[in-house]
C-alpha cells in the first residue's frame, strides 16, 4: 500500500515597514506599495516564494522580515 504524503506545511513571511520610503528611488516606492504597504509600522503577511525574496532584496533597508510557518 501506498503511503500518504503529508503536504508540507506553507512558510509565511510576515513583514513590517519600519521606516519611510520618502528619499528613495521610485523602484523602492514602488515595491513598497506592491507588498501591501499603505503607512509606516503597517505589517502584512504573504507566501514565501521567490518573487517575493526578490522585492524584499530590494527594500531589505525599509522592512523588517519574520519568518512563520503557516497551520
Amino acid at each position: 500500500m501506498a503511503k500518504k504524503v503529508q503536504p508540507q506545511p506553507e512558510k509565511m513571511l510576515r513583514i513590517t515597514l519600519v521606516k519611510s520610503a520618502i528619499g528613495f528611488s521610485v523602484r523602492h516606492k514602488a515595491t513598497v506599495r506592491a507588498l501591501g504597504f499603505h503607512r509606516l509600522h503597517q505589517t502584512v503577511v504573504h507566501k514565501d516564494t521567490p518573487a517575493l525574496r526578490g522585492m524584499l532584496s530590494l527594500v531589505n533597508h525599509l522592512v523588517e522580515i519574520e519568518e512563520q510557518v503557516a497551520k
